[in-house]
């Protein structure tokens, strides 16, 4: 219960601040009646409880399933076997989104029944299969990421241009949509699972990545589903938005089809993992157990969720989007830069990919950084949707398409690490409260705006919650890789660094050098060379107290990533290999070398005599 009472704080961080905001605007300025503002209270407590249960079930068990499976791809030996089993994993997590189910639902009212939900649905968890499987081959075969994303957008562009406007929208949408509360834990735990069996020098990198990946299936299987069918326009007219009367009815009413909705979507991923632990993993009673008690508490957290979502909270996201349309057009902007703060700053999702960044990264990226730069980008992101609404003149093509150009630019300048985070960030930005409330909320205001067309106008929104974020994070990786770095003078440290005194009997020294991340294998290979016979690699932050990085305008500290290489070498030869490295002028121009010597017998007998007890 424990578990639940964190989990239920983590989701009222998320839910309280949009719920003061909307009771905020209830009172002051969108005249609201009383039924619906009580029937929003209600859901809104099903919500909190529901996502706190549906979270605490992810982590009892698609989190576990998500390693489980991850080793099963890792270790397959023919490359059909991973393409199958990584395609299946993809389609049937998606097929059980929440954030999608309701994207589905709202495609399908909004186009008056042209594009079923279950078509989008199904047809967005197979472009999601397809390019988990692409991106598991790309994290084996170790190649780069910024590459693959330059070629998939490049694709996803192209495409653009024979798509209308409705299915440009939906298809970006569609994208924000998948990567939700179920679907970011489970594929980050197949993503890092997956680089701690691959291994080798781009590990951290390979950490990140395969939930930016993930979003662009859905993008590339609506335009091609646009494409193929021939269809462009979407000639539907949307059905007409009327409230529910009453408070309780429209709830308990909800339950029935949900449920049945719910558990569908559950069971193929629960068939897939006791089929493989049936015939591979053999898990304990105690933890499959365990599993099957978190696969529970999902349906149920997941039937209260989207209970709470279609019963309450979209018909209030609705009705303050029509009532500020109506009140003021030029408030939505404002309200939108709000909500786009909120609502990304107390997502869960980031808070799981914060926990992911911080664990892979030893805790030197910090966390406050990710969601300060997030948070900027998605309210602006939010705010420029509700620009669309305003000024029909205004494109969502005008954002998208130069927004990711420019982003997969600055890819090949940032940070690697920050590329994989980047693409993620996008994927996890637009979470439940983007897909509900504020799609919602655009939807309202576009229906009730004359210039605006809410097939066009109305979707968007998740789109541009999704670009945001790959976008502002390519700029701070971008602006971390290429700050100045602060280095003391060759003067203090020689003066801070005094020699330590010959040791009597010494015959090995122990030399670390100290380098920017990737020329750990020169220093490695010149070691050699002089007579060195072998090292230990260590990555890590922040191992000279003068090495940091002070981004500007936002004045936050940044440790630059660095390389360790410790060599125990003769005594003889020590000196000339430190020689070697502080003379390649790779080194010393590029990977801003240090050097250290130290008699590694002298600090044996050192700690020896440090540890001895006062008897001895």
């Amino acid at each position: 219960m424990n578990l639940l009472a964190e989990k239920m704080k983590e989701v009222s961080r998320t839910l309280l601040p949009v719920v003061l905001l909307v009771l905020l605007l209830c009172f002051t300025i969108v005249d609201v009646g009383a039924n619906i503002i009580l029937r929003f209270l209600v859901g809104s407590v099903m919500l909190l409880l529901g996502l706190a249960i549906f979270l605490w079930g992810v982590d009892l068990s698609i989190n576990p399933i998500g390693e489980y499976m991850s080793r099963e791809v890792a270790t397959s030996r023919t490359p059909f076997k991973i393409a199958a089993l990584s395609f299946l994993l993809g389609f049937l997590i998606t097929v059980a989104e929440p954030d999608l189910l309701v994207l589905g639902s709202q495609i399908e009212t909004a186009s008056g029944g042209v594009l079923s939900a279950s078509v989008i649905v199904y047809i967005v968890s197979i472009g999601v299969g397809v390019l988990i499987s692409l991106g598991v081959f790309r994290l084996l075969q170790d190649l780069p990421l910024n590459i693959f994303m330059l070629i998939t957008y490049g694709i996803i562009i192209v495409l653009a241009i024979f798509v209308s406007e409705e299915f440009l929208a939906i298809s970006f949408d569609a994208s924000g949509a998948t990567t939700g509360a179920l679907t970011t834990p489970f594929v980050l735990a197949i993503s890092l699972g997956l680089s701690k069996i691959k291994g080798g020098m781009r590990s951290e990198e390979n950490s990140f990545g395969l939930v930016g990946i993930m979003s662009a299936g859905p993008i590339l299987a609506v335009m091609l589903l646009s494409i193929m069918t021939g269809q462009k326009n979407i000639e539907g007219e949307a059905i007409e938005f009327a409230l529910a009367e009453g408070v309780l009815g429209p709830i308990v009413n909800a339950i029935p089809p949900i449920f049945v909705e719910s558990l569908i979507a559950l069971l193929p991923i629960t068939a897939l993992f006791f089929i493989f632990n049936f015939s591979k993993f053999k898990l304990p009673r105690n933890e499959l157990l365990r599993i099957v008690k978190g696969l529970a508490l999902i349906l149920i957290g997941l039937i209260l969720f989207l209970t709470a979502v279609t019963s309450g909270f979209m018909d209030m996201g609705r009705v303050i989007g029509m009532g500020l349309a109506g009140t003021n057009r030029w408030l939505l902007l404002a309200v939108g830069f709000l909500l786009g703060m909120i609502v990304v700053l107390v997502e869960p999702a980031v808070h799981v990919l914060g926990e992911q960044i911080e664990e892979v990264t030893s805790g030197h990226i910090p966390l406050n950084i990710i969601r300060a730069t997030l948070s900027i980008g998605v309210a602006l992101a939010v705010a420029f949707s509700m620009l669309r609404i305003v000024v029909p003149a205004v494109k969502l093509w005008y954002f998208l398409i130069p927004g990711f150009a420019l982003a997969m630019v600055l890819s090949f300048i940032a940070e690697p690490i920050f590329v994989g985070i980047a693409y993620d960030a996008g994927g996890v930005a637009s979470g439940p409260m983007t897909a509900t409330f504020v799609l919602a909320f655009a939807q309202g205001a576009a229906s009730i705006t004359d210039t605006a067309n809410v097939m066009i106008d109305g979707f968007g929104v998740i789109a541009m919650v999704a670009m945001a974020p790959v976008l502002s994070l390519m700029v701070l990786g971008t602006m971390f890789r290429y700050t100045r770095v602060e280095r003391p003078a060759a003067a203090e440290k020689g003066a801070a660094a005094a020699p330590l005194p010959e040791a009597e009997g010494r015959r090995h020294d122990c030399i670390m050098a100290v380098a920017k991340r990737g020329f750990a294998e020169r220093i490695v290979d010149l070691a050699r060379l002089s007579g060195a016979t072998g090292a230990t690699i260590i990555r890590g932050r922040g191992v000279d107290e003068h090495q940091k990085v002070l981004l500007p305008i936002i004045h936050v500290e940044l440790q630059p990533e660095r390389e360790v290489v410790l060599l125990v070498t003769g005594a003889e030869i020590s000196e000339t290999v430190a020689d070697r490295l502080l003379e390649d002028p790779q080194l010393a121009r590029e990977g801003e070398i240090d050097v250290f010597i130290s008699p590694a017998e002298a600090m044996t007998r050192t700690m020896v005599m440090d540890t001895a007890g006062p008897g001895d």
